[in-house]
């Protein structure tokens, strides 16, 4: 695996003299996809580097024992050194999602549960808006669809990222959470105190970095403009600034209806429509890709039931990891880092598997 690496040395010297370039720079999408490769070249780099210096290292005692049994004792402690450091460089020379570092689109939708299902739709994207500002990411809601005792039947927000580093991307990240979100607890409306099992959808898109990188044809658009509504149907808006954009070919439909402006409305149907349909070409790209390229951590059948919230206990558990802890309170609020670590390495050593299985 690690004869790759010269090549990768090579192009992260190549990518470092484009960076110096100022064409790249006036040329924002440009610069921006040279960034994210400079900075995963940048990680393998440092990580080949201590690894050369970990083995030189080692070299060095091993010779310098055969005449100083000081030297001999250091031995244990630079082999596992070098271990760990070629550990780290097979890690990172694993095939990454070219998506990695884009920013990302989530939709949250009521399931199975009514009331209840929406309301821990609102629980859900708290706990995502406060797991994003952990992060330093930059959230924006979108479009919401409020039900009667306050919580949603359906939104969607935006959540954009600050860095170049694929590996510190929002998608990266959240990737994994798409699929059926299972709640154990005592609704608010539960009267007996009884326990209720509830179910809410998470959906996750990769946001499309410039409108010109997904070709829509304005003829394969239908648009239908409304007034936009609140809870119960009630009138919220005394003009037709709400938006249905229908994409003929796919059959995708997007309605917006959050901002006063239809306009403003209409871009925001876009992005969204953008971003479903760069999703439809992955989901056809894995499902030409050979098994072994697929990842089970994030498959893309949506109704998926990856995790559940047992209110009670306060457990927290991933279905598809075996990660489990019983600190469900702080999770609510944000505290998401272990859970998503865990899918990211489970979807590493799955990506390692395949490799040593001679898998592309």
């Amino acid at each position: 695996m690690f004869d790759s690496v010269r090549a990768l040395i090579d192009e992260h010297r190549e990518v470092q003299i484009e960076l110096s370039d100022p064409a790249v720079h006036a040329d924002p999408a440009r610069a921006k996809r040279v960034n994210r490769r400079y900075a995963e070249l940048s990680r393998i780099v440092a990580a080949h580097d201590a690894w050369v210096a970990a083995s030189d290292d080692l070299v060095a005692a091993r010779d310098l024992a055969r005449e100083d049994d000081a030297f001999a004792e250091e031995v244990p402690a630079l082999e596992e050194r070098l271990a760990d450091t070629q550990e780290r460089l097979r890690r990172l020379l694993i095939p990454r999602d070219p998506d990695d570092a884009r920013d990302v689109i989530m939709e949250i939708k009521q399931g199975e549960g009514g009331a209840e299902s929406a309301l821990f739709a609102a629980d859900l994207l708290r706990m995502y808006l406060q797991y994003a500002a952990s992060k330093g990411w930059k959230t924006e809601l979108l479009e919401r669809n409020e039900s009667d005792l306050g919580g949603f039947k359906d939104v969607q927000v935006a959540i954009k990222g600050s860095s170049s580093d694929p590996a510190q991307g929002v998608w990266a990240h959240l990737k994994y959470e798409g699929g059926v979100h299972r709640v154990q607890r005592v609704p608010a409306t539960e009267s007996q105190g009884r326990i209720h099992t509830s179910t809410t959808g998470v959906l996750v898109f990769p946001e499309v970095d410039e409108p010109e990188e997904i070709h829509i044809d304005q003829n394969d658009l239908k648009i239908d403009v409304f007034r936009s509504s609140g809870p119960g149907g009630q009138s919220v808006n005394t003009t037709d600034s709400a938006v249905r954009i229908t994409h003929l070919p796919t059959g995708i439909v997007v309605s917006m209806q959050n901002e006063k402006s239809q306009l403003q409305n209409r871009e925001a149907g876009m992005r969204v429509l953008r971003a479903r349909l760069l999703a439809k070409q992955q989901e056809e790209r894995d499902a030409a890709a050979s098994d072994a390229r697929r990842s089970q951590i994030r498959g893309m059948d949506r109704s998926e039931r990856i995790r559940t919230y047992n209110f009670p206990e306060n457990r927290i558990a991933d279905h598809r990891t075996g990660y489990k802890a019983y600190n469900l309170d702080q999770v609510m609020d944000g505290a998401l880092e272990p859970i998503i670590a865990s899918c990211i390495a489970a979807d590493e050593e799955e990506r390692l598997a395949a490799l040593g299985s001679g898998g592309n």
